[in-house]
């Protein structure tokens, strides 16, 4: 006969009516005891709550934006038996973070050891399985939490050289010296506001990629004047369908150009092995976009881009645009991405450095275009012309590598017959 497991929102404290951040399984999934099932969080703090047993989720009853308080149903698991409430309670961290893809670590990262399960290690199951992605031992980590619980704030500590950190001293540009405290009060009035919780999730990746990464950024420039009248053609053509308008951006056609540069020059399709001294070639083409939203920088990722269509990738554009503005995106349309665009065109600049978005190993960035006088061997002619940031890893990829990616990227949008080859 199958045991069939109502799971309840355990014993939380005195909070109530939290929100649900996360839910990290679904339907048909197979758990195991203490595997994460949703994410809370409060004003206060986030908690993972785990499976009170192994089986297979039956059926999840909530979604994220719900909020939920102690003994609230929110999933049905088949099989396994029920653990006591002491096993089931949650997991407590002061900060929540979004698991990374499971891609090669960072310079940081110890090697890993024959204990990587981690089997006497004082850590929950979203610790443990932070660090098997992040390529950390946690035998090497001292915990800071309750009877020495290792947290997410410790592993984060052990990559970023953050000011108390007990783990030491990582090498790979960590260790640096924190800047030192200022009183502003001193000097006038002052407001203290909480980052929102995206910036507080990207910025110590953003660090940690920044301090890894020997960051070089090569500039060019395209001449768009001609793709430009046919993105125009295609964005009336897109706002006038009466079933389900859209619009054409620029965006499509410089990803579909990207993957053109990125089958032309496979090294800026891979990964660094943990090892650092091997390369992962990428059979896939998946494009992270760098979305500006009211809570901070987001970056989804279109999967399969070297099988879609200009008119498809739009209109995939406008879906998760629309999410990430509305804080919709799960994890999983935040990950896998190979290469990655970040387009300032709607704002303005004429240059800036985009971040490489590790474990890739190069980005574009793009500013907007303008109109400028061009030589054509007989006059100079007004032409749009659209300045081009690509950002590389020097460890990977070479000046004349990347000079030649981004003068072969350049050419493709130059010509919108190339974008078919």
């Amino acid at each position: 006969m199958t045991n069939i497991i109502d799971v309840k929102v355990p014993d939380i404290g005195d909070f109530k009516d939290v929100p649900i951040i996360e839910i990290s399984v679904k339907p048909g999934d197979i758990v195991k005891l203490d595997d994460p099932l949703i994410t809370l969080e409060s004003d206060k703090a986030s908690m993972e709550v785990p499976s009170p047993s192994a089986g297979t989720v039956k059926e999840i009853l909530v979604k994220v934006g719900d909020r939920v308080g102690k003994d609230f149903l929110f999933a049905r698991l088949e099989g396994g038996e029920e653990a006591s409430p002491a096993q089931a309670a949650p997991t407590v961290m002061q900060q929540q973070e979004e698991p990374p893809s499971k891609s090669p670590g960072p310079s940081t990262a110890a090697p890993k050891t024959a204990g990587s399960d981690f089997s006497g290690a004082h850590a929950s199951p979203g610790v443990r399985r932070m660090a098997r992605e992040l390529d950390i031992d946690l035998a090497t980590i001292k915990g800071t939490g309750e009877k020495g619980r290792i947290t997410k704030e410790d592993l984060k500590a052990s990559l970023g050289g953050a000011k108390g950190s007990s783990a030491g001293a990582p090498s790979g540009g960590t260790g640096i010296p924190e800047i030192p405290a200022v009183d502003f009060s001193k000097f006038g009035p002052v407001e203290i506001k909480p980052m929102v919780r995206i910036k507080r999730i990207s910025g110590p990746y953003l660090h940690r990629a920044w301090l890894n990464i020997p960051h070089v950024t090569h500039n060019d420039e395209a001449d768009i004047s001609e793709i430009e009248k046919y993105r125009k053609e295609l964005d009336d053509a897109g706002k006038a369908d009466k079933k389900k308008p859209y619009r054409v951006s620029l965006l499509p056609f410089l990803m579909k150009a990207s993957v053109n540069a990125l089958k032309a020059f496979p090294d800026f399709n891979t990964s660094l092995t943990p090892e650092k001294d091997a390369l992962v070639y990428k059979k896939f083409y998946n494009i992270g976009i760098a979305v500006d939203t009211p809570e901070g920088l987001v970056v989804p990722v279109v999967k399969d881009v070297d099988r879609k269509g200009v008119i498809e990738i739009s209109r995939e554009l406008g879906e998760i645009s629309a999410k990430a503005r509305d804080g919709k995106l799960t994890p999983s349309e935040m990950q896998g991405a190979t290469f990655t665009i970040s387009s300032l065109g709607g704002i303005g600049g004429s240059a800036f450095t985009p971040i490489v978005n590790a474990p890739e190993v190069a980005i574009l960035g793009v500013v907007r275009s303008k109109m400028a006088p061009v030589w054509n061997g007989e006059a100079f002619v007004p032409r749009l012309m659209l300045p081009l940031c690509l950002s590389y890893d020097h460890r990977v990829i070479d000046g004349a590598a990347a000079a030649r990616f981004a003068r072969h990227l350049a050419a493709v949008i130059e010509d919108v017959r190339r974008l078919v080859l």
